[in-house]
């Protein structure tokens, strides 16, 4: 038995092996994290383990022990995230929404790193797939987060 953090909440895991996916799901029950494509590709299954985007579909729950993991859950509800989350809103990014949460997830680990990125960095360093082609919305709304940020006494962080 092992037992991880999960936005502040313990949470125990019989199965060391289960994908920090399956942890967050079902055993947890915060489905904002979704599933994709299963092999760490898509992005929808991001999540921030230390505060670094990762897919949490390939994550062995092993791996997250002593960590602090974050979901959308919490993600949304932080001050500091919610420039990024009025973005989203104003830039209308959402189509069908299926990967937003892995989106808004890597856009707020981009933005730690990168507090005022160019567009070819937006363009390099945002890697989850949007089927319905939300690209420049996602784009728009990460300069406006930045630009917001840079502004206001607001530090995008964890």
């Amino acid at each position: 038995m092992i037992e991880l953090t999960i936005n502040g909440k313990k949470q125990p895991v019989d199965d060391e092996d289960m994908p920090l996916l399956w942890v967050i799901r079902e055993l947890s029950g915060l489905t904002g994290t979704k599933f994709g494509c299963g092999r760490g590709l898509c992005g929808a299954c991001t999540v921030h383990l230390d505060g670094e985007a990762v897919r949490s579909c390939i994550i062995p729950s092993k791996f997250a022990v002593g960590k602090d993991i974050t979901t959308i859950e919490l993600l949304s509800t932080t001050a500091a995230h919610q420039p990024l989350i009025r973005a989203w809103e104003k830039e209308n990014v959402p189509q069908c929404g299926y990967c937003q949460s892995g989106q808004i997830m890597a856009a707020a680990a981009f933005l730690k790193h990168n507090p005022k990125p160019t567009d070819d960095q937006i363009r390099s360093g945002m890697n989850v797939l949007c089927r319905c082609g939300t690209y420049s919305s996602i784009h728009a709304a990460i300069r406006e987060t930045a630009h917001t940020a840079a502004e206001l006494p607001i530090k995008i962080t964890k």
